[in-house]
């Protein structure tokens, strides 16, 4: 064995002068050779020619490396391929149904037989083709399904259900959702909300209901836009309030607003402006 060994080491050391690249012979680094008489060798592996070896550092390291931990995400990214097809597909089926619930409802829910979980992003996007198309009825059965499905329980679906409330002439159904969103979230309802609400009630002639819900917009702090503000105001005008009238005008409406003149953008104030006009 011993004469295996040097023999070994020869031919190595053979290999080292062969070549004009820096040559080393490496350890094992769980070893130590020597070749006193009172060491047994037992494998030939401690021993190797290498062309471009590592340091023992460098090999160290490299074994030393982890492998990355995988991220855990608390929230399920929804997949959207394919939604505006099932969109339009949802759209077409509704679109032939007759106007009865127990019909669009057994069609809604066999449209979603086969998915493995609700197809939010289709149904969404089928809502917002339908509210283009002024189809009023079908926004509302499809909508409804949703949040029977606990689907789609947003401030995006809510406006788009009061408007079609507010187009098909079903105050008290908007009056029902309104009272519910404002005892759900009653510190998260936005804006366009409170003003959709508004413009509901402007458009069905129910200045006191408005009134009301100006109150509650005044008790959460919200800002009214410029639409509200004259909304509100007519309101009180239809009332025969008139200072409460100026007051609103006076609080919430612009002093400033921008016209485009000769292609610029200019500010004038809004009272010169409405003189004018």
């Amino acid at each position: 064995m011993r004469m295996a060994v040097e023999h070994a080491i020869q031919n190595n050391m053979m290999c080292l002068r062969s070549h004009s690249s820096i040559q080393t012979i490496i350890r094992h680094p769980f070893s130590s050779f020597s070749l006193s008489p009172f060491h047994k060798v037992t494998s030939l592996q401690h021993i190797r020619c290498c062309h471009n070896p590592l340091s023992y550092g460098a090999a160290e390291k490299e074994m030393s490396k982890k492998v990355g931990k995988k991220e855990h995400h608390l929230w399920k990214k929804r997949d959207s391929t394919g939604s505006g097809q099932k969109a339009l597909n949802l759209v077409r089926i509704v679109s032939e149904l007759p106007n009865e619930k127990e019909a669009v409802y057994g069609a809604l829910n066999k449209w979603i037989a086969w998915e493995t979980e609700f197809p939010l992003i289709a149904a969404t996007k089928a809502l917002r083709i339908l509210r283009k198309r002024s189809q009023w009825k079908r926004v509302i059965q499809v909508a409804k399904w949703m949040l029977s499905k606990g689907q789609g329980a947003s401030m995006g679906t809510y406006d788009t259900l009061l408007l079609a409330f507010d187009m098909d002439w079903r105050v008290d159904e908007a009056e029902s959702l309104w009272n519910m969103i404002l005892h759900m979230h009653t510190r998260s309802i936005s804006k366009r909300l409170f003003s959709r609400m508004i413009s509901l009630y402007d458009h069905h002639d129910m200045p006191d209901k408005l009134i009301e819900v100006f109150a509650d917009m005044e008790e959460l702090g919200v800002k009214l836009d410029e639409d509200t503000v004259r909304r509100v105001a007519r309101a009180f005008q239809t009332l025969g309030e008139e200072e409460k009238q100026k007051l609103v005008l006076q609080k919430y409406k612009c002093k400033w607003k921008y016209i485009h003149f000769k292609g610029e953008r200019v500010r004038v104030r809004t009272d010169a402006w409405d003189e004018k006009c």
